[in-house]
């Protein structure tokens, strides 16, 4: 390539259309292997072709730089908001999605403090901002903050998926309380049998079913439990505030009398942050929930893929673009 010397610039190489920025390989070449990176590892990817392991990653990383560059600056009218464990040590960093486009669009903060999430709204800027309607996220205040801060506009929605993990670590609670209360052959019922009391029915095999039967029928306080835990879940089936609102004083009216504390402070906190569990009934607000889950499973996979890998610019291009079609 040819040189130039520029009076202001300085020295400057000459840009060759058909180059990748990596100038030993063309910028085809670049394009195949990120292509091969999307479905191998790197190992593979390096093994198969022949070439060296970092010269794989540089190569992966300049094709999903250009997903991203083709994908545009997002503006979504939907989103998603949760965080991921990065390291051990309570290290996280925030992941959101755009709902209706269905992909991730933002990795970053150093943490999931109100200051992390303003990085987010920095970086889609005010007048993308207002275009925001919906925020769907757990009930951790400081992301909460941030979003009404900066989109006042935008409906809060508390992700069902959380608040139901929340029920069921209560009912996991329960189970644990029980085990510790009942002797002899009453704990022979409750030993071992978690996954089968917190998974759904559906979900089950045929002796997972008869275990979860004689599990019930053994113990009166699990088996009320349980039935508050499934017959919570019609929460979600109304279409209006007013129905909600009575549904969830009937089913808080059933906890009296019943003895079980962490239900109780779960019937608390929904009670506290109902504002964004009501805001579920707008039938405007039927959105895809799923995919945040759907999104964490693809992260955890992503990340089990990169297993010692500690570059962060890669994992966070890896997510960014996973939702993203090949080139």
């Amino acid at each position: 390539m040819r040189r130039v010397r520029c009076a202001t610039c300085g020295v400057k190489n000459e840009k060759l259309a058909f180059l990748s920025d990596n100038t030993k390989y063309t910028l085809r070449f670049a394009m195949q292997i990120g292509g091969l990176c999307r479905v191998m590892t790197i190992a593979d990817v390096a093994r198969l072709m022949r070439l060296d392991w970092h010269a794989v990653k540089d190569l992966s990383k300049l094709y999903m730089r250009e997903q991203l560059r083709l994908a545009g600056h997002p503006k979504p009218r939907v989103i998603g908001v949760d965080e991921i464990s990065v390291r051990k040590g309570h290290s996280y960093r925030i992941v959101v999605s755009d709902l209706e486009a269905r992909r991730a669009i933002w990795f970053g903060g150093e943490g999931r403090t109100e200051a992390d999430m303003d990085l987010f709204f920095a970086f889609l800027v005010k007048k993308n901002n207002k275009l925001i309607r919906i925020a769907v996220m757990d009930m951790w205040k400081p992301f909460r903050n941030s979003t009404l801060r900066h989109a006042p506009q935008a409906t809060i929605l508390f992700d069902k998926f959380h608040i139901v993990k929340h029920l069921s670590d209560a009912l996991d609670a329960v189970r644990r309380s029980e085990y510790k209360r009942v002797v002899g052959d009453d704990r022979s019922f409750i030993k071992g049998q978690r996954y089968v009391l917190l998974s759904r029915r559906e979900n089950l095999s045929d002796d997972g079913r008869k275990n979860l039967e004689r599990l019930l029928v053994a113990n009166a306080r699990l088996n009320v439990a349980y039935l508050l835990r499934e017959q919570f879940e019609q929460l979600w089936d109304y279409a209006s505030a007013s129905g909600m609102r009575a549904f969830f004083d009937a089913w808080r009216q059933q906890l009296r009398g019943q003895d079980l504390g962490p239900y109780e402070k779960f019937a608390a906190m929904v009670e506290k942050h109902w504002d964004g569990v009501v805001a579920h009934s707008q039938p405007t607000h039927q959105i895809p929930l799923g995919f945040v889950e759907g999104l964490n499973n693809k992260i955890r996979v992503i990340q089990r893929r990169a297993y010692g890998l500690r570059d962060e610019e890669y994992l966070k291009l890896k997510i960014l673009t996973s939702g993203l079609p090949p080139l």
